[in-house]
């Protein structure tokens, strides 16, 4: 089938039932049938002939236990997006009665002087509203981290890229629930392209111009990379000393993305895959330690 949306129902139903199924990227099925006419009957033909000829374009999908634990990070990352939004409108409040405390608003007294802000009867319920909820996002968070940290530290591989400075849980958790088996890229310039951190691009000629990143993957892993970026400037010298050099010869957004696309490319790829080889590496030798096989004597 192709891939859509709100379909998950039914691949739980089909594979519950004991078959397999594949999903496939709509989007190459789609540029692979040149007819304009499209129908329900055509599109199905398209699949199986795609499926005869092994030019199927099939996509890689987690198992049920990781989508549940895609569900934790998303969930986390909405309501920190909430969160965002709504001290938002408390720096505007507190704007608006000019009084500017940046970050320091959140502090205890941060809080006490936005509490005692001269306000209408309405902005002061809005005042009111926003502080409630507030607190009841800073505490579902909470409760959202602390699981977030549990899984990542009971992953061995996501416990490994934590070792990375500005890696935090959210990030390593994020980074290897999307990209699953991390040997089906064997260069990291494909894991780049797969979370759309490189530019466009347009050669013709041996004209070559080169744009704005593509923005084809997951949104929500490359903010947190961005993030994590910044984060591994601070503390790791390497990072830093590389990033203070782009920023001579780039603007500082584009630093930043770079920053993001060398984290993904080399450190937390390095990490997974060197995780993965050894995996790998002890279950081998399990099984080949194991009963009903003998080993060869070298001496013979």
């Amino acid at each position: 089938m192709e891939a859509t949306g709100n379909s998950q129902w039914f691949i739980e139903l089909v594979e519950d039932l004991g078959h397999a199924i594949w999903i496939g990227d709509a989007a190459q099925i789609r540029a692979s049938y040149v007819r304009k006419q499209k129908t329900d009957k055509r599109d199905a033909a398209h699949i199986l002939k795609l499926l005869l000829e092994g030019r199927f374009p099939r996509l890689w999908t987690p198992d049920r236990e990781q989508r549940d634990l895609r569900q934790l990070v998303l969930h986390q990352d909405k309501l920190v997006l909430l969160r965002s939004r709504v001290k938002n409108e408390l720096q505007h409040l507190s704007l608006n009665k000019g009084m500017q405390r940046k970050r320091t608003l959140w502090r205890q007294a941060g809080q006490h002087l936005l509490r005692e802000l001269p306000l209408k009867p309405w902005a002061a319920c809005w005042r009111e509203d926003l502080l409630g909820l507030l607190a009841m996002l800073d505490q579902q968070i909470g409760k959202l981290d602390r699981a977030e940290q549990q899984a990542a530290e009971e992953n061995p591989q996501s416990k490994l890229l934590m070792t990375q400075p500005g890696v935090g849980p959210n990030t390593a958790l994020a980074f290897v629930l999307t990209l699953g088996d991390v040997k089906r890229f064997p260069r990291g310039k494909q894991v780049a392209s797969y979370l759309g951190l490189i530019p466009r691009e347009e050669n013709s000629g041996g004209r070559q111009k080169l744009g704005a990143i593509t923005k084809q993957g997951n949104r929500m892993l490359r903010s947190l990379l961005v993030e994590a970026a910044q984060n591994a400037v601070r503390y790791d010298p390497q990072f830093r000393r590389e990033y203070l050099h782009r920023c001579h010869q780039k603007p500082k957004a584009v630093a930043k993305v770079a920053a993001a696309r060398k984290l993904a490319r080399t450190t937390l790829l390095d990490a997974a895959l060197a995780e993965a080889v050894s995996r790998d590496r002890s279950h081998r030798e399990q099984l080949g330690a194991g009963p009903g096989r003998r080993k060869l004597d070298r001496r013979c």
